[in-house]
């Protein structure tokens, strides 16, 4: 307290009082060493150079307020939530420092009226503020320490600006969202499971693929196969917004797959049952006409025909046994009128 007060007495004979109450207002203290911050709020686009020639920018303590940030927010996680598992811990921490929030405290804060830059490239480039909020932590933790970061990120970002436990909480689904739009547009979707493999611990790492209308999309890793999911679905989603060329390949493979099952893939059979256990008469024409048709002969045909010319025919035409009845005889009788016909042709 003693020391805020003496900081508040020095600043009107600062040369660059309006900074730091402005720095104030948005760390709640006053700097010990300027040259941190300025250096923080001083974009690349600038293109300062130092005595050495080295380029002045806030890139350096960007690295590091990023990895300050990971272990404060981190520590904190950790005391707010007790008995929680590693994974509801490090997705807490990634959502309370990935660079959109961070972005949107930076704005709110009013840390980018502050940011030096050409102007040129904050357009391009979206997290801007967000990449100066990780160096203005690095300055603090040069300026202050590790306590001070504490301090700044506990009593100034999560009490007033930040509800820890609504950002843990809020689930995004992104699986979700992309089946929904799937449905939405009647495209097919799969999740693929391309590998299932265990790390050096022996975690297990599930890594899927989406397809949609057979044409790949993003693929995601995981501990669980929701994780891995919900990050191929989310990657799905990021190139489905910014390349409108896949977006063109989808729905060219939809076209042609709701093409083809318009499209008969079958003769439809007859339901009408088959007379062909009817046997019908053939016609003369039909007789004639067909090659493979049997030749038929009739009792005129026959007669027709020339008569056997052999002697051995003739002698078989010649040889009557039409008084040799079907009655029954004994066997004298047969061989008598046998040798009786045999005798009279001889004659």
């Amino acid at each position: 307290m003693l020391n805020k007060l003496i900081d508040r007495i020095k600043l009107p004979f600062r040369k660059e009082r309006e900074l730091y109450s402005s720095l104030y207002n948005i760390i709640g203290f006053y700097p010990h060493d300027i040259s941190y911050y300025k250096l923080a709020l001083m974009h690349k686009s600038v293109m300062r150079r130092n005595a050495k020639g080295r380029p002045v920018n806030n890139e350096r303590l960007e690295f590091l307020g990023d990895a300050v940030l990971d272990a404060i927010v981190g520590h904190i996680v950790y005391e707010h939530f007790p008995g929680k598992r590693e994974g509801f811990l490090t997705n807490t921490r990634s959502k309370l420092v990935q660079r959109s929030t961070l972005n949107k405290l930076a704005n709110e804060m009013g840390i980018c009226k502050l940011l030096l830059s050409s102007g040129r490239s904050s357009s391009h480039n979206s997290y801007v503020g967000g990449n100066a909020f990780e160096a203005l932590v690095g300055a603090i933790y040069l300026d202050r320490g590790y306590d001070a970061c504490m301090r700044f990120m506990k009593n100034r970002i999560l009490s007033e600006m930040l509800n820890i436990d609504k950002v843990a909480y809020k689930e995004v689904n992104f699986k979700s969202k992309l089946i929904e739009w799937s449905q939405k547009n009647r495209v097919k979707i799969h999740f693929n499971l391309l590998e299932q493999k265990k790390d050096e611990n022996g975690n297990p790492i599930f890594k899927y693929l989406v397809e949609l209308e057979g044409i790949e999309g993003c693929s995601g890793e995981g501990f669980s196969k929701k994780e891995s999911q919900q990050l191929a679905s989310k990657l799905t989603l990021e190139q489905l917004k910014r390349q409108p060329k896949f977006i063109d390949e989808v729905f060219a493979a939809k076209t042609n797959r709701t093409k083809m099952e318009e499209e008969p893939v079958a003769i439809v059979p007859d339901v009408a049952p088959k007379d062909d256990f009817i046997i019908t008469k053939t016609t003369e024409i039909e007789k004639h006409e067909s090659p493979f048709q049997e030749e038929v002969f009739t009792d005129d045909d026959q007669l027709n025909e020339e008569k056997p010319t052999s002697s051995l025919e003739a002698e078989i035409d010649e040889l009557h046994l039409d008084d040799i009845n079907a009655a029954e005889l004994s066997r004298e009788e047969i061989v008598a009128k046998a040798e009786q016909q045999a005798f009279s042709q001889q004659k």
